[in-house]
């Protein structure tokens, strides 16, 4: 299979985005933009659910968030729930325990120094506990339609793999990201990367033969491929 070498420069972020809208369509959403299309978009179910997402599986996610936000979908409901029944209504997410305590946390500093509203910048959203920059990025940009840049195993392994940046962590793609990709497209990379890289642009053994987006990609670190 030959290769198609590709530099950030020279990359096509607008085919890319073109290309990806056509190849993910059949496959199921990332989590917290299906919850959003269920119409489950406000700031504090995705920022709860993009807690229960920590490390959870999206098909477990969306079973959890619904489950929890029958029962309670506002920051004073939730923390008036007892901590043993949030930890049962958390059943099957990672970590249930804890994720109960900062969510009920949250949930008490939400009502009690925000009015009962959910922050709207990055700094005040990672001011509680167990939330890092994905969590408060996804919740501005999906919670908010803020635009803000998420970035996860997915877009991280996919975007240094195009080579359309260079860099070895999540983090530092992050930074890489904002510094090159149009704004306008802070808020899909993240819609778009998850399903692209969990059924085609794979961590393991890539479906390079049959992807939309080959002859764009420089195949950076790719050994082996279907």
């Amino acid at each position: 299979m030959s290769l198609h070498p590709a530099t950030a420069p020279d990359f096509d972020i607008d085919e890319a985005f073109r290309r990806l809208r056509v190849a993910v369509a059949p496959y199921p959403k990332a989590a917290m933009f299906e919850l959003r299309d269920r119409g489950r978009a406000s700031p504090f179910e995705q920022l709860v659910a993009s807690l229960i997402s920590a490390r959870t599986r999206d098909e477990t996610t969306l079973e959890v968030s619904e489950r929890l936000f029958a029962i309670a979908d506002t920051p004073a409901a939730m923390a008036a729930l007892p901590e043993e029944r949030l930890v049962e209504l958390l059943h099957g997410a990672t970590f249930p325990e804890p994720k109960a305590r900062d969510i009920r946390e949250l949930s008490r500093r939400i009502v009690e120094e925000h009015d009962g509203e959910v922050p709207d910048t990055p700094d005040a959203l990672m001011s509680f506990h167990g939330v890092g920059p994905k969590i408060a990025a996804l919740t501005l940009a999906v919670g908010f339609d803020i635009p803000a840049l998420a970035v996860d195993v997915h877009v991280h392994r996919v975007t240094n793999r195009w080579g359309y940046v260079a860099a070895r962590t999540p983090e530092k793609t992050m930074t890489a990201l904002l510094a090159v990709l149009p704004k306008r497209y802070w808020v899909e990379i993240n819609e778009r990367l998850v399903p692209f890289g969990k059924w085609i642009c794979t961590g393991e053994r890539p479906r390079c033969s049959t992807c939309p987006l080959l002859s764009m990609c420089a195949r950076v670190g790719v050994t082996g491929s279907r």
